[in-house]
């Protein structure tokens, strides 16, 4: 009988030669036209993706955090977007998983296996990105209903997406967590796609502004029910600790591919008589490139390990994400200068690498608020006597 670890091996294994096989070699044509992968899409709904860390019991593969980190990783590292397709979904089966009412478990979990009711996140808002304090979206009550206004900014998968966790301001100046149910790419009474935003890279994916106008969502969908009332935000923050171990895993991914393209080509690429991998300067570049990326590795990876022994992790997720997506960005730069002019031309992957590694700096909280978390807990950690 198979190991966890062996299934576990497995598992990543089949994902890994499904993205060399049938993503790397297409990824091109949907990121320049700025298009939703369909197919690929449709092949992770086949792997059992969207339930990757659902129970069992509602029908999903039960996966522990550090398998589902390293199925991130091999996402990222054939097409960084295909991670941000799923995290969201998983951030909102997470909450649902560990503060939903059982009502609100049996009634989504099982539903969100499959792909076909996939989920968003809605916290940031055009004044309210990692100051969640300042979040202005506002949920009245009335009866057995709550009746939502409000704008919120970067909601990625929001324009495909059946479900939204949406975090709003109730009348006790508290934060609450709705569940907002909407018929993906359709009109839903007091909801609007108000804007699609452009973006540098991580694109193939939507990720837009949403405008609610007296939208009411009943009762029964306040996460958590009665004893979830205000406390939206810290449900939030826990969710995303484990957010920030997948960035952390998308910037490995993309730094592995990042690296191996530049390795690749300084083997081929010749000047002065000798392939450019034997100048010193470019070795050293390399050296440097690999060791960066086998600390973010192991810290993303002891982070996952973590969190599936059921420890706190808001450093070590904060570590992990901080060093990571710098050194995916310092990696990406590196292999577009040794590719030289090359690397600035959309014939090679590398200029699309330099273009993503930016997001994992900033989404999910950027590296300065990062700092300021690892340094926070530090203190309480280890105080003085």
């Amino acid at each position: 009988m198979a190991t966890d670890r062996e299934l576990a091996d497995e598992i990543v294994g089949t994902i890994r030669a499904w993205i060399d096989r049938d993503v790397v070699p297409n990824v091109a044509e949907f990121e320049a036209a700025d298009e939703f992968p369909q197919a690929m899409f449709e092949q992770m709904c086949e792997f059992g993706l969207f339930g990757a860390t659902i129970p069992e019991e509602y029908g999903g593969l039960g996966l522990d955090i550090t398998t589902y980190t390293r199925i991130i990783e091999e996402l990222s590292r054939g097409y960084m977007s295909l991670a941000g397709i799923l995290n969201t979904h998983k951030i909102a089966a997470t909450m649902i998983g560990r503060f939903g009412t059982d009502e609100q478990r049996q009634r989504f979990l099982s539903r969100m296996c499959d792909g076909n009711f996939r989920a968003a996140f809605s916290l940031s808002e055009p004044d309210a990105g990692s100051d969640t304090g300042a979040i202005r979206c506002r949920a009245e009550r009335d009866g057995d209903e709550w009746v939502i206004n409000g704008t919120k900014m970067w909601v990625t998968n929001g324009m495909r997406s059946s479900l939204v966790m949406l975090l709003a301001r109730t009348p006790d100046d508290r934060i609450t967590c709705f569940l907002i149910e909407k018929d993906p790419g359709g009109s839903f009474e007091g909801i609007t796609i108000s804007k699609k935003i452009d973006k540098l890279g991580y694109r193939g994916l939507e990720t837009v502004e949403m405008s609610y106008v007296d939208h009411r969502v009943p009762h029964a969908n306040l996460l958590g029910g009665d004893d979830g009332l205000g406390h939206g935000r810290g449900y939030a923050l826990s969710a995303l600790e484990l957010g920030r171990i997948n960035v952390a895993a998308r910037a490995v991914g993309v730094a592995q591919a990042a690296f191996e393209a530049a390795i690749a080509y300084a083997q081929q690429r010749e000047t002065f008589g000798k392939p450019i991998v034997q100048h010193q300067a470019i070795s050293f570049m390399l050296a440097e490139m690999a060791t960066k990326l086998q600390a973010a590795r192991l810290l993303t990876y002891d982070a996952a390990r973590l969190a599936d022994e059921g420890e706190r992790v808001d450093v070590e997720a904060g570590m992990a994400k901080l060093f990571a997506s710098e050194a995916a960005f310092e990696i990406a730069t590196g292999a577009m200068r040794i590719h030289g002019g090359n690397g600035y031309t959309k014939e090679f992957p590398v200029e699309r690498y330099f273009r993503d590694t930016p997001l994992m700096i900033i989404g999910e909280g950027t590296s300065e608020i990062q700092k300021m978390v690892i340094a926070r807990n530090l203190v309480d950690r280890y105080p003085v006597e």
